[in-house]
């Protein structure tokens, strides 16, 4: 599966017109929190203004720097419309409380990014609403739990957070349309440049915008991509009146980002896979997990559904707490730090029981799955942009203190 030649051009100009006074090319940055307008055309309310007439009334609402980056993240993903958020959890808790009702059935990921787990697992079950956690690598499982006429939506995230598994997005799309669901498909792990979600289905497309797409790490954003309807429902009903919009200036932030997106993710996915390979090559790790390396079990899926591997790498070791103690003491350029998909390379221990007591809170088979899969622990990996060589070297030192 290729890059598309077009997305880099998108990047670049996609929502962007050069400004109609001064001709600038960049975007200006509006902080304005409101917008003069005629008599009529402003009302007390968020109803009351005709957004027929007035492009922007108040920031909360809708303003030009999170306007020029829906437009740019709609192209990219092939969608029609996108709404933006303060955050990617903000993105992810509006769009399950925009589509659900207490009573509902929803089928989540069992496992996934913690901000997720928690929500789903907290607040969304104590307002009524009827979750299952279901592996969703495990089409059959899917399947068997999808109630037709019962089941308002099915979430997955493709890599999922923190272990790389896959979801087949098609056959989940399938599964969803028999149900009468909707689909709805974190693709932060994956961008728009390695993975496109609508076109294989997916009714929406969620992203953390504070990862890959900024780029940087120095601006919070979550989005979501879909049918214009849904688009426009879910920011009148949800961003306005939750007050959850992005700022002006991380909406700025962020569109700079993506200008440099497709050569970044490229770059990420060359360097994760000499990693990865590096790390397959040591004896002291005991399980390696990279979807664009023959050993990943999903390794046709990856193939087929992602265009590159990614930047995210996921490792065990035999001795964690002494390579964790190596690290510490050996490492100058992977920082330990949370989040993923900036320009610095980080590395961030997952231990299974920790997860299981704060997060994910898995039966007994489930558990068992997950330890299959990710073992007592592992070191999760974003590569940044830095020589692969030297990012080499820099887990080789560690390495030598285990020997």
């Amino acid at each position: 599966m290729a890059i598309s030649s077009k997305l880099a051009t998108l990047a670049v100009h996609a929502g962007i017109k050069p400004h109609p006074v001064t001709g600038a090319i960049a975007p200006d940055i509006s902080m304005a929190a409101n917008y003069a307008s005629r008599f009529g055309e402003i009302g007390f309310s968020a109803e009351g203004t005709q957004l027929d007439k007035v492009s922007f009334a108040y920031a909360r609402e809708w303003h030009p720097n999170g306007r020029q980056l829906e437009e740019k993240l709609t192209a990219l993903e092939g969608g029609e419309d996108a709404v933006v958020f303060a955050s990617g959890i903000g993105a992810i808790s509006g769009l399950f409380l925009h589509l659900l009702d207490p009573g509902d059935h929803v089928l989540i990921s069992d496992i996934s990014y913690a901000g997720t787990a928690e929500f789903a697992r907290g607040l969304l079950l104590r307002k009524g609403i009827k979750a299952d956690f279901v592996d969703m690598a495990d089409l059959a499982a899917v399947k068997a739990k999808a109630v037709p006429g019962k089941t308002r939506l099915i979430y997955a995230e493709s890599p999922c957070n923190p272990v790389l598994k896959l979801a087949d997005i098609a056959g989940l799309a399938a599964i969803a349309k028999s149900a009468g669901a909707k689909l709805a498909i974190d693709s932060t792990f994956a961008s728009p440049v390695i993975t496109q979600p609508l076109a294989l289905g997916a009714d929406y497309v969620v992203h953390s915008l504070t990862k890959y797409i900024g780029g940087h790490g120095d601006a919070l954003g979550g989005a979501v991509i879909g049918a214009a309807k849904d688009m426009k429902a879910l920011r009148e009903e949800v961003v306005t009146h939750l007050g959850a919009s992005i700022s002006p200036f991380n909406a700025w932030l962020i569109l700079r980002g993506i200008e440099t997106l497709p050569i970044r993710m490229e770059a990420y996915s060359r360097s994760a896979l000499t990693v990865a390979q590096f790390l397959s090559e040591q004896p002291f790790v005991t399980r390696l997990r990279y979807p664009h390396l023959p050993s990943h079990p999903q390794y046709e899926l990856a193939k087929r559904q992602m265009a590159l591997g990614s930047g995210m790498i996921s490792f065990t070791v035999k001795d964690q707490q002494r390579f964790g103690r190596a690290l510490h003491d050996r490492l100058r350029i992977f920082k330990y730090a949370a989040s993923l998909g900036h320009s610095h390379s980080l590395i961030l221990h997952c231990d299974t029981n920790d997860l299981q007591r704060t997060t994910f809170k898995l039966d007994d088979a489930a558990l068992k799955r997950y330890r299959d899969f990710a073992g007592d622990g592992f070191f999760r990996l974003s590569i940044g942009l830095e020589d692969a060589g030297d990012l080499c070297r820099d887990l080789k030192r560690a390495f030598d203190a285990m020997a």
